[in-house]
């Protein structure tokens, strides 16, 4: 019963994480491929195979992308990226939504450096990750603090704080490396220990 049960087990570990990575990018397969996919299917009909979708969806995001680079297709673009950011209520959504992209895909990315932050009064240390830099023109007196981004174990929800840069630690270690701890509750680590370095003022 004991080997049974240990092979259980170790069936458990090998195949369960398997099996939730093909059954997550299965749905976002899925989903990338009806974002077309759906309008294209009556066209298709019989013929219509899975992957079209998303392969459409990849082509006209690239010719948009080219399109803006055009003067009279940019201007266009540029047109109505002020209009939506002149909307009442749509311009929060628009903006939030913009700046989050721009957060990941754009020259300045965030997320790209990992901080070690001390929690006040304590010993404590906690991972986060500088997501600006530039608070001045948010709020004049925060000119010297930095947004650290501190996610919560087993999810992406955080807290957003604003943290003098002299208390900040940006520690040598990869996003993603930084991320899996953090959302294991510690139990990944990588790259065992690094000499840290202070944030640029």
């Amino acid at each position: 019963m004991k080997s049974i049960f240990k092979n259980f087990i170790n069936g458990i570990l090998t195949i369960v994480p398997i099996i939730l990575v093909i059954y997550v990018i299965y749905k976002t397969f899925m989903f990338l491929d009806s974002l077309l996919g759906n309008l294209l299917k009556p066209y298709f009909k019989e013929s219509y195979i899975p992957g079209i979708g998303l392969l459409t969806t990849l082509i006209l995001i690239t010719f948009l992308g080219w399109l803006s680079t055009r003067f009279i297709t940019g201007s266009i673009i540029r047109l109505v990226d002020r209009l939506l950011e002149k909307i009442p209520l749509v311009k929060t959504i628009y903006s939030v939504i913009k700046d989050t992209v721009h957060s990941f895909l754009g020259d300045k990315k965030s997320f790209s450096k990992v901080a070690l932050v001390t929690l006040p009064g304590t010993n404590m240390k906690s991972l986060g990750f500088i997501t600006s830099e530039n608070l001045q023109s948010f709020h004049e007196p925060l000119s010297g603090h930095v947004a650290v981004y501190v996610p919560q174990t087993f999810q992406v929800a955080g807290f957003t704080f604003l943290i003098p840069k002299e208390d900040i630690e940006i520690i040598d270690v990869k996003p993603e490396d930084a991320m899996k701890f953090i959302l294991s509750g510690g139990m990944t680590s990588q790259n065992g220990d690094k000499p840290a370095k202070e944030i640029r003022r």
